[in-house]
């Protein structure tokens, strides 16, 4: 995994590995390898065994962001070759409760009455959480200071201390500290409500326009392992989605499951990429 214990990829891999480990005849082994912007397990995965035993837990702020920030990547997209998706999330806005806001127009007119006297917590450089808090200043003109972490673990500690008053993340991160009113949430950057947050509204019904954000984690394995592998290994997590099991975990941690297999992946990640590109552009973000 490109990131430490904590938050949606963390656990995506748990409630599937779980149970993958049910239905291969090897033990599954979660490993946490953070650090470099995720670039640390996405090389070692490119550079291991083509046989189907080291698998990346590819996030897509990671998979589809690094490419186009980083000019020397030491991994290169063709040396990864998908499994398939496993799950997605929407993105929750979570502010502190001390910002004297009750809503998502209501905190765009206090950013804007406040340049620069914010912050905001991302999972690290390059992440989904940076790149759409950037696209959503950009969108909404207001100026908003960058705090990066690594992972979320290390973002939502500074969040609910306060020091840091706004977080764009997904459900896993925030739920439980919007449950018992330690964050307050003014919307979820999806089409549709969250099923464990019911009363949060869409950036729609916020009366805001424009905004969507969906995060995903997918399985990878070094390219040219053979065929029939990478075959074995995604009928096995097809299989494990469709388990009761994995979906109550799943449902809990506020995370959909969704499967798409090999060809359908590559298809949706080269397509994020050429959007992402496009956006990156517009909002002139850099790692710096």
């Amino acid at each position: 995994m490109p990131v430490p214990p904590g938050g949606l990829v963390d656990a995506s891999a748990r409630i599937v590995g779980d149970a993958l480990s049910t239905i291969l005849p090897q033990p599954i082994i979660i490993e946490n390898k953070p650090g470099a912007s995720g670039n640390i397990a996405y090389q070692q995965v490119a550079r291991s065994n083509k046989d189907g035993y080291a698998v990346l837990v590819s996030y897509s702020g990671y998979h589809v962001s690094n490419p186009i920030l980083m000019d020397k990547l030491p991994w290169d997209t063709k040396q990864l070759t998908p499994i398939g998706l496993v799950t997605v999330a929407t993105n929750v806005i979570a502010v502190h409760p001390s910002l004297p806001v009750n809503n998502l127009k209501e905190f765009i007119a206090y950013a804007k009455a406040n340049p620069t006297k914010l912050n905001y917590a991302s999972q690290g450089n390059g992440s989904v959480s940076h790149i759409g808090t950037e696209v959503f200043k950009q969108k909404f003109g207001i100026e908003v200071v960058h705090v990066p972490y690594k992972g979320s673990g290390a973002a939502i500690a500074d969040v609910l201390a306060g020091q840091v008053q706004l977080f764009i993340t997904t459900p896993p991160s925030v739920m439980g500290h919007v449950q018992t009113g330690k964050l307050k949430a003014l919307a979820v950057t999806s089409k549709k409500r969250h099923p464990m947050m019911p009363d949060v509204p869409t950036v729609a019904e916020a009366g805001v326009s424009n905004f969507e954000l969906e995060s995903w984690v997918a399985l990878y394995v070094a390219s040219d392992t053979p065929n029939a592998v990478i075959t074995t290994l995604s009928s096995a997590v097809e299989k494990a989605l469709s388990l009761a099991e994995t979906k109550k975990r799943a449902d809990l941690a506020g995370i959909e499951l969704r499967y798409l297999p090999p060809t359908r992946m590559t298809a949706m990640l080269n397509k994020e990429i050429a959007e992402t590109a496009i956006a990156i552009k517009a909002a002139k973000i850099t790692l710096d």
